[in-house]
């Protein structure tokens, strides 16, 4: 599957889920609110700009990467430039006749409905946000227009060869180091944080029974699938291969103690009692080059049109008549 150009500048209302983002083209709206940029006679108001620096500020903030006041300033511009290299991109794909069919975007358009939980929600949102599904639509019609841009000018073009490929693989060894895994599954009796005596000693009553079973030599999965309380259950308890810091530590130290096939004492650990299997274990390791080639070749080219995109767009700002207002408008 080609992966898509995914840097800033080409960020849509898909890929912003709505995006909070008012039209540049909705001119007579725009010039009713101030503006902070205009782009060769297009403007980009003051509310789309705010609504994206939000959309922004909540993305990094979810990230665990809080704007602070020292910061904003910064992000600021950050996003205006992103917002003017869009603009920028938009008006060239015009110039070059490129037409996004209808069904394109009412395929893009379907796609985040479902991340509404109804039409009703959808609709809410919409109405929350001062905007329509046209503006929606006519938002994700410009990603799509940049986006063939973008595939016509340099994603067709740009190549990169095994011998980059393997050179950056073998000078960033540490991006491919697997660290050593456990596969393990479990029977979980469930006990609630507080709560009383009498109610863990009966779940410590219920694993000790099931323990005995165990100890007895009845299958480990069967006995999971009737009497475990954890979502795995369906799958005899399956966990999967997991690392270290992916479990909580009791559990992790138990697991990873195990030998293989072996069953743990009773482990108690914040979610209840717990009875572990280890079942498979992978040592520390690094992954292979023929198994990383493919979309390290894919990464190696996105790095690569990302910088040719991003002197194209140079380019297009010198010839263009770029007037920024933000201080204005600010």
């Amino acid at each position: 599957m080609k992966r898509r150009f995914t840097i800033p500048i080409l960020a849509s209302a898909l890929a912003l889920s709505l995006a909070l983002m008012v039209p540049a083209w909705a001119e007579g709206k725009a010039q009713s609110e101030g503006n902070v940029a205009v782009v060769n006679g297009s403007v980009i108001s003051q509310a789309e700009f705010e609504r994206e620096l939000g959309v922004v500020e909540q993305r990094l903030s979810s990230m665990g990467r809080p704007v602070d006041d020292s910061q904003m300033a910064d992000l600021k511009k950050r996003v205006l430039d992103n917002m003017i290299n869009r603009e920028l991109l938009y008006q060239e794909s015009k110039k070059e006749g490129i037409k996004v069919p209808e069904a394109k975007v009412s395929e893009q358009f379907e796609t985040l409905k479902k991340r509404f939980s109804s039409e009703e929600e959808l609709k809410r949102v919409l109405k929350e946000r001062d905007l329509t599904e046209a503006d929606i639509r006519a938002q994700i019609e410009r990603g799509l227009a940049i986006q063939e841009l973008v595939d016509n000018k340099f994603e067709g073009k740009v190549k990169i060869s095994d011998q980059e490929t393997k050179a950056y693989y073998d000078s960033h060894q540490e991006m491919f180091k697997q660290p050593e895994q456990v596969r393990a599954s479990h029977i979980l009796i469930k006990t609630a944080s507080g709560e009383d005596k009498a109610k863990k000693a009966e779940a410590r009553k219920k694993i000790e029974e099931i323990q005995k079973k165990v100890k007895k030599g009845d299958d480990f999965s069967e006995l999971a699938k009737k009497y475990s309380e954890g979502p795995s259950k369906d799958k005899g308890g399956d966990l999967g291969y997991f690392g270290r810091g992916q479990m909580v530590k009791p559990f992790e130290d138990a697991a990873f103690g195990l030998k293989e096939g072996e069953v743990s004492g009773i482990v108690e650990s914040p979610f209840g009692y717990h009875l572990i299997k280890k079942t498979g274990e992978k040592p520390a390791s690094t992954v292979p080059y023929d198994e990383v080639k493919g979309k390290l070749q894919d990464y190696l080219k996105q790095e690569k049109v990302q910088k040719e995109v991003a002197q194209y767009v140079e380019e297009l700002r010198k010839k263009g008549n770029v007037e920024v207002l933000m201080k204005k408008a600010s």
